[in-house]
Order: C-alpha cells, then structure tokens, then sequence
C-alpha cells in the first residue's frame, strides 16, 4: 500500500512504538550523576542501535569501535533494537539505562530530535542524554536501481512534473534525515512523490535493488559500496559541492533546487555520567580522528569526518532541533489528521 505524502498519518507507526515504550518505561533508573569510576572501562560497552545492521549506524559502529576497542582497552558490542524510526532505542537510552558509561547509543540527527517534534507520544529528549561526540556528516543522495529508466536527476524532476505523486520513494523511517529530505526537496520543487518509510537506510537501498520502490533518498556513506558495484545508480546528492569520490554526480543545488541535507551520526550516553567517564570518552574521539588509518577508511567510503566534542557535539544537536521544528512547523498541517 502507498503512502500518500499529502496524507501521511503518523499514528500508523504509533503500534511499534507503544510496545518499544511499554518495554521501556520509566526514568533513568541510576538518577543523578553517577559516581566516579577512575578505572573506567573493565567491562566491555554495550552500543544500542535504533535501526537494523547494513544502514549508517551500523556503519559508523564497523567503522568507529575497532579504534575505539583499541584506545579504550576495552570491547564494543552492538544489540540492534529497530523500530519508530530509532525511538524506542533512544527512549531505553534516556529512561532505561545505567548512566555508568558502559551502555551508549550511535545518536543520529536530525532524526533523534525529530521523532519527538512531530509525534508526542515519543517521552525523550535531548535533555536526556550526555552527548559524546559527533563523527561524520553524510550527505543525503538520491539512488534508483541501475535498470532504472530514470537515468538522470532530471529524468527523476520531469517524471514527477508529468505524473505528480508517481514514484515511490523510500526513506529510512518517518523523522529522519531522508525524510526530512525529502520534505525539504518537496518544498523546494513543489512536486509530490510517494513517500514509503523503512526500518533504516539498508533496507531503503535494499527495497531499490529489490524492485519494491523506484528511488531512495538515502546517505552517500550508506550507498556509496553499492553504487560503485553497479548495483545502484546515483542521480544527484544533497551537499554543497560535488564529492570527489563521485565526481560524476552532480550536487541538486547545482541543478537548480538549493537544498542541502543529510544525517550526522555520532555516539551520546544517558544524562549523567560522571566527569571522570565523560573525559574518557572525549579523548577517546580525540585521539580516533588523529588516526590516519581511520580517517583513510572513512575517505574510502565516501563519508566526511565531522568530529564534535561534548559541549560542541551539544550546541550543534540544539540548533539542529530548532532548525527541525520550524520546517515542521510549515508543513505539518500537510501530514497530520
């Protein structure tokens, strides 16, 4: 079934929701900040993701914990815990969680601050969590299977101006940055798509090559490995220049439409952790992008180093909740009942 993106109801997404917030429930059962742990880590640190492996989260996890594994002494473990669009990820973080250092959570924006922005049934918010620290910035893309008859982002606009509403586009959960996106571009162009949401960037791509939907607004870190095999085709993405790894595809800003978008992904703990393990994991992300070795990974895979620290990781997750809640702001009327 489609979902019309003039008549998109958010409670259709609420039953997962429910169930991953009954699981939850609760406030941060350790309260306050917690007590020093001079020695931390000795135990190994748990990582929740809120999407299923293969998309960005799982990404930056592959890409990040060896390092990590290795300056901290200690062993990262991912547990995937998908569904409302990383919500019910998130509000275990914030409402269910020792804040002792050792359960984190891969924090994407905007989508961690949008799920609460456009749906009150979500309980958490940014005053909830210690944010860590901010690793990259992946651009948003626009992807088609490589059969696609859509060969250019311009074949993708002249589509949509001859047949308003006549692709199905898939995104990585109603909140986040592709949905986001999405919006953005809609407002921008004026045309309508389908907007068909999926449990994360993987299985958006995947719904592409599979043939269940025409196009994906996606992350160029997400798809760049595809891409290149062959298996997906890229007609534009949403950053300001061209990305030298593919410097074939042309930027939509270039081609007339001035948006620029995409999902920031870094690591946040549960509010409170002590000073002590705060400044641990600082320096931990301090030393990891003086790595070549990692920095060289992350240029191989097409996803820019964006590295923000604490205080800075906090005050760019601020003002992204307020650049967030004002587009929804505009379009809102658009999407609820």
């Amino acid at each position: 079934m489609k979902i019309n993106a003039k008549k998109l109801s958010l409670t259709v997404f609420l039953p997962s929701l429910v169930l991953g917030l009954a699981a939850c429930g609760g406030n941060n059962e350790s309260g306050g900040e917690a007590k020093a742990d001079e020695n931390y880590p000795t135990k190994p640190i748990s990582v929740i993701q809120g999407f299923d492996p293969g998309g960005g989260s799982d990404q930056l996890a592959q890409l990040t914990q060896p390092y990590l594994n290795e300056i901290l002494d200690t062993t990262f473990t991912n547990e995937y815990v998908p569904g409302a669009a990383g919500a019910i990820a998130w509000t275990r973080l914030a409402q269910k969680t020792e804040n002792d250092g050792y359960t984190l959570s891969i924090t994407n924006s905007p989508m961690l601050m949008t799920n609460y922005i456009i749906n009150e049934e979500f309980t958490y918010n940014l005053d909830d969590f210690d944010p860590i620290a901010n690793v990259v910035t992946d651009p948003g893309i626009i992807v088609v299977a490589s059969d696609s008859e859509l060969e250019t982002y311009e074949d993708f606009v002249k589509y949509l101006e001859e047949n308003p509403g006549g692709l199905n586009v898939a995104n990585s959960g109603v909140g986040g940055d592709d949905f986001f996106t999405q919006l953005k571009w809609m407002r921008e162009t004026g045309l309508d798509m389908e907007l068909i949401p999926y449990s994360g960037d993987g299985p958006s791509w995947q719904a592409v090559a599979g043939g269940e939907v025409e196009a994906s607004f996606n992350n160029l870190g997400v798809v760049y490995s595809q891409v290149q095999a062959g298996n997906l085709k890229a007609l534009a993405v949403f950053s300001e220049e061209r990305m030298e790894l593919l410097p074939d595809v042309p930027t939509v800003k270039e081609l007339g439409h001035d948006v620029i978008s995409g999902s920031a992904r870094g690591y946040s703990a549960p509010k409170g952790l002590s000073e002590e393990v705060k400044q641990k994991l600082y320096d931990a992300f301090e030393q990891l992008k003086e790595d070549p070795e990692f920095v060289e990974g992350l240029e191989k895979v097409a996803l820019p180093m964006d590295v923000k620290i604490g205080d800075e990781y906090a005050q760019f997750l601020k003002e992204d909740e307020e650049l967030s809640r004002e587009i929804w702001e505009d379009v809102k009327d658009e999407y609820e009942e």
